[in-house]
């Protein structure tokens, strides 16, 4: 065997909120250790290291993953936004702002992972995926109304330790109204 064949590392270029970064790494990095020891991206946090907490949660071709149990090698050419590449410049993003205006933080260590997922909830909402607090999944009937039970379920996977879920969930309502009037008024 060649040292190519055996070797346990390799250069990844990963498109990270827009910028891509080649970077060498072990086949066994995971793409939170990736963003967190390698490209100091540090918003995305490390809570239980075994995809149960959702702090770690970033976007990955627009959907939600949790980073620590995504290898870096396998998010090559994917594109992955972390809460780094989430407001416009200054301004902060719909979601963002709600998070802010509704407190719907405490201790901030899950907000990364929490507003990264709110954001995937609202684009799935959008696109009429159901959730399992859907009463009518049928394609025909659209997307189900927005409710605190919708929201509640669809945001289930990230956990908030202080127990913050009561704001979470009207920012996210918030954001979901704010986004969609934007959407109305754009298209007038």
């Amino acid at each position: 065997m060649s040292p190519a064949e055996t070797s346990t590392s390799s250069a990844v270029t990963l498109n990270i909120n827009g910028e891509k970064h080649t970077l060498p790494v072990d086949h066994r990095t995971t793409l939170l250790d990736a963003l967190r020891e390698r490209l100091d991206l540090t918003g995305t946090k490390k809570g239980c290291d075994q995809g149960q907490c959702g702090a770690c949660t970033v976007l990955v071709d627009g959907r939600r993953a949790v980073s620590c149990l995504q290898l870096a090698v396998a998010a090559e050419g994917r594109e992955i936004t972390t809460i780094e590449g989430v407001a416009q410049g200054d301004r902060l993003h719909p979601v963002q702002q709600a998070f802010l205006e509704l407190d719907g933080f405490q201790c901030g260590y899950c907000t990364p992972g929490q507003i990264c997922s709110a954001l995937a909830v609202l684009e799935e909402h959008a696109a009429g995926w159901p959730s399992a607090a859907t009463e009518d999944v049928r394609p025909e009937a659209g997307p189900p109304p927005l409710s605190t039970e919708e929201i509640r379920e669809r945001m289930s996977g990230n956990l908030c330790r202080c127990g913050a879920y009561v704001s979470i969930v009207q920012a996210v309502a918030r954001a979901a109204a704010q986004t969609t009037d934007g959407a109305k008024e754009q298209v007038a």
